[in-house]
């Protein structure tokens, strides 16, 4: 039987659930992460590699984060290093796209291979636990006074966090041109910020800043939901009268050159591990939407969404 036929077949097993684990139990996955240590990439990249070793549909997961220009330093090492790899899988995101947008970077995405989208997660909006400040309200207010003066921090240019501030912007009545963004190249960067004053509002993913919150460390302003979220007590947006909702979705792109059985065993893969117990755990534990698209269908939501992310970044004067 030929090798592809082969990786056909497996896909076909996996995805009806009747593929005893020991068929995928030798594989050895390599994980890019685009991003540094400690932010909604790497959180899911872990996640997913614990999920797919639970699952039994892989032996070992190693992990490599490589930070910078919203995944694009990330993106580029993996296209040039992985290709033709069935094993290797890279996270992205929504914020990848508008890193690609902003920065043209020589890589798209459009290179690599799209394997699923994974979960969508709402950005929290978030002020340090001693500003002056103690709401959206007067964030908007400040924002109208001297929109230089309110230092926005969150993930690269392009992010969901800097196009939700835009939005915020040009909501209130406020060129989203004047903002002042301040971009991170990871989670951890930025909750160093936030924590030392050093920005006046942090935006991203509420499992990134759930434990600054708990413990009083960080007051919780607004989320870009459309209606609360589960479980949190923290107002949408547009409750407070700003008519602005994004959400931040999450996913995995095989390497470049691979075949489309290879790709297909790669989804049966992932469809795998997503049922696991530790993947619906981290789903529980990080206030993450499931939100499972694969293959085409997967490609061609990419292709949407990059281009509605485009309109609404020239609308917003972001490119």
């Amino acid at each position: 039987m030929r090798r592809d036929t082969f990786l056909k077949s497996l896909a076909a097993l996996a995805a009806a659930g009747a593929l005893p684990n020991a068929a995928w139990a030798s594989a050895n996955i390599k994980m890019m992460i685009p991003a540094n240590p400690g932010g909604g990439w790497d959180g899911t990249g872990r996640a997913l590699g614990d999920a797919l070793r639970d699952a039994g549909v892989a032996s070992s997961v190693t992990f490599e984060n490589k930070g910078g220009a919203a995944g694009a330093i990330g993106l580029a090492q993996f296209f040039n290093a992985s290709k033709g790899d069935p094993n290797a899988l890279m996270v992205m995101g929504a914020v990848m796209l508008g890193g690609i947008i902003t920065g043209k970077p020589p890589v798209s995405i459009t290179q690599v291979t799209p394997v699923a989208r994974l979960t969508t997660e709402y950005n929290v909006f978030v002020l340090p636990a001693e500003s002056p400040l103690k709401t959206m309200k007067d964030v908007v207010e400040q924002l109208k006074k001297d929109p230089g003066s309110v230092k926005w921090g969150g993930g690269s240019r392009g992010s969901t966090e800097h196009i939700a501030a835009a939005q915020i912007a040009q909501a209130v009545g406020v060129p989203a041109a004047k903002i002042n963004y301040v971009p991170f190249r990871g989670g951890g960067e930025a909750v160093a910020a936030i924590l030392g004053g050093n920005v006046t509002v942090g935006g991203s993913g509420y499992s990134e800043f759930q434990p600054y919150i708990e413990s009083g460390k960080m007051r919780a302003i607004a989320v870009t939901s459309g209606k609360r979220l589960d479980g949190i007590n923290v107002p949408t947006l547009k409750e407070q009268g700003i008519d602005v909702e994004i959400g931040n979705w999450r996913g995995v792109y095989g390497a470049a050159g691979i075949t489309p059985a290879q790709r297909d065993a790669l989804v049966a893969m992932v469809v795998k591990a997503t049922q696991s117990k530790s993947w619906a755990e981290a789903v529980k534990k990080n206030n993450w939407t499931p939100a499972l698209l694969t293959g085409k269908a997967f490609e061609e939501f990419v292709d949407r969404d990059f281009s509605s992310l485009r309109a609404t970044m020239v609308r917003a004067g972001m490119v």
